[in-house]
C-alpha cells in the first residue's frame, strides 16, 4: 500500500511525525507538508505566485503553500504513482462541526479526495499534543481497516480524545455537529499604534447530541465522520425553480 501524509501544522510538527512513523510501518509513505503552520486556511490554492518545494533533513518535502497546494503537488508533480489513500494530521486541535469549513487538515484530505483517492483526516481533540502516541496508534488501526464496505472515494475526519491509548473509548461513526457563532474578534494595536484585528476563538457547541463528533469525543470515544463535498442545498431547489420560472 502507498500512502501520502500532509497536514496544515507544517513539516516539523509532532504530529505528522508521529502520523508519518505509524504510516511508516503499514505502507510505502511519502509526506509532503507546509514549510510553516497553514492552520484555517480551508481548501486554498496558491494561484497568484509559484510554488517551491524542498526536501527536508527528516526527508519530508516541505512546501511554501497551503495544505491543498501540498497534496495536489504531490499527486500532479512528485509522485510517479498514485497512492491507495491521503492521510493528514494529525492535527493539534479538534476539527469538528463547523470546523470543517476551515480546516486545513480536512482540506488536505479533500483534495485527495477531490483526485478520486479515499483519505482520512486526523484530529486531536485538544491542543498540547498530549498522549500523541495514542492518538497515531488509532490513526494506524483505523487505516489498517480498509473500508472496503465504503464507496470510493470516501472522505472521512476522526477526532481523537487525548486520552491512553487503553483509556479511549469505542471508535464511534459520526454526523457533525454544530457550534455557535464565533466568539468577537480580539482588538489591538501594532507597534506603530495601528489598530488590528485577532479572529477570535470558536463559540462553544451548539448541537453536541447523541450522534454527533462533540458527543462522541466528550464520551472518550473516537468519533468518525463521513464527509461529502456536494454543497447543493437539494431540498430549496423546488423553491427556487418556482422563484425562477
Amino acid at each position: 500500500m502507498k500512502i501520502l501524509v500532509s497536514n496544515d501544522d507544517g513539516y516539523l510538527a509532532p504530529g505528522i511525525a508521529a502520523l508519518a512513523e505509524a504510516m511508516a510501518g503499514i505502507a510505502d509513505i511519502t509526506v509532503v507538508a507546509p514549510d510553516s503552520n497553514r492552520s484555517g486556511s480551508s481548501n486554498s490554492l496558491t494561484l497568484d505566485r509559484p510554488l517551491r518545494v524542498y526536501r527536508a533533513q527528516n526527508g519530508f518535502y516541505s512546501v511554501n503553500g497551503t495544505p491543498s497546494d501540498c497534496v495536489h503537488i504531490a499527486l500532479t508533480g512528485i509522485l510517479d504513482e498514485r497512492p491507495d489513500l491521503v492521510v493528514s494530521g494529525i492535527n493539534q486541535g479538534q476539527n469538528m462541526g463547523d470546523d470543517t469549513l476551515y480546516s486545513g487538515t480536512v482540506a488536505a484530505a479533500t483534495e485527495g479526495f477531490l483526485f478520486g483517492i479515499p483519505a482520512i483526516a486526523f484530529s486531536q481533540v485538544d491542543h498540547g499534543w498530549k498522549h500523541l502516541d495514542a492518538a497515531a496508534r488509532v490513526a494506524r488501526d483505523i487505516v489498517l481497516r480498509r473500508f472496503d464496505e465504503l464507496q470510493k472515494p470516501w472522505l472521512l475526519s476522526v477526532n481523537i480524545p487525548n486520552l491512553p491509548y487503553e483509556s479511549l473509548g469505542r471508535t464511534v461513526p459520526t454526523r457533525l455537529g454544530k457550534r455557535h457563532q464565533s466568539e468577537p474578534v480580539i482588538r489591538a494595536t501594532d507597534p506603530q499604534g495601528n489598530e488590528i484585528f485577532w479572529i477570535g476563538p470558536p463559540g462553544a457547541a451548539k448541537d453536541n447530541s447523541e450522534g454527533t463528533d462533540f458527543h462522541a469525543t466528550a464520551a472518550g470515544c473516537v468519533s468518525v465522520t463521513p464527509l461529502r463535498i456536494d454543497l447543493t442545498h437539494n431540498d430549496q431547489l423546488a423553491a427556487l425553480r418556482r422563484a425562477l420560472p
